[in-house]
């Protein structure tokens, strides 16, 4: 059954893309989550439209993004958290820890767009990824100092 599909799926295609995929999974799955509609040359106006106007979007988003990306490169993320003799922290600083000295900052973030693959369980200096949108990431500076 070929479909034209209305949003991504992941190992299928992208949004506005003709697929051939079985009638099953099209009854079942795609066509009640409306997530495609069926081929033909009305829908395929429609889904075209809808394209556009998606692309649209999706432009102003990656722009405002990236000026986003621009204002947050100067910033040095400063945390300070209680540590032992070795420089061990008393817990540790996750995501939403980050998120909260961000926005002493004056940035809003969701902490799911702070990749942290680990916590951070030292004093130092890290490097943590900030992923905007789906292109657009930056590298920010991450300070754990002692707190006296």
């Amino acid at each position: 059954m070929e479909l034209i599909l209305r949003e991504d799926i992941d190992k299928l295609g992208l949004r506005g893309q003709l697929v051939k995929v079985t009638s099953g999974y099209a009854r079942n799955y795609l066509l009640p989550r409306k997530l495609a509609v069926a081929a033909n040359e009305s829908n395929k106006k429609i889904v075209e439209q809808e394209r556009q106007a998606h692309l649209r979007r999706e432009t102003k988003v990656v722009g405002e993004a990236q000026e986003l990306a621009k204002l947050m490169s100067a910033v040095d993320v400063t945390i300070a958290q209680k540590a032992g003799e070795n420089d061990q922290l008393f817990g540790s600083v996750t995501a939403g820890d980050i998120v909260v000295a961000l926005e002493k900052l004056g940035y809003t973030m969701d902490r799911k767009k702070i990749q942290l693959d680990d916590p951070i369980k030292t004093l130092g200096d890290f490097k943590v990824t900030v992923k905007l949108h789906r292109g657009v990431s930056l590298e920010l500076p991450v300070h754990v100092v002692r707190d006296e």
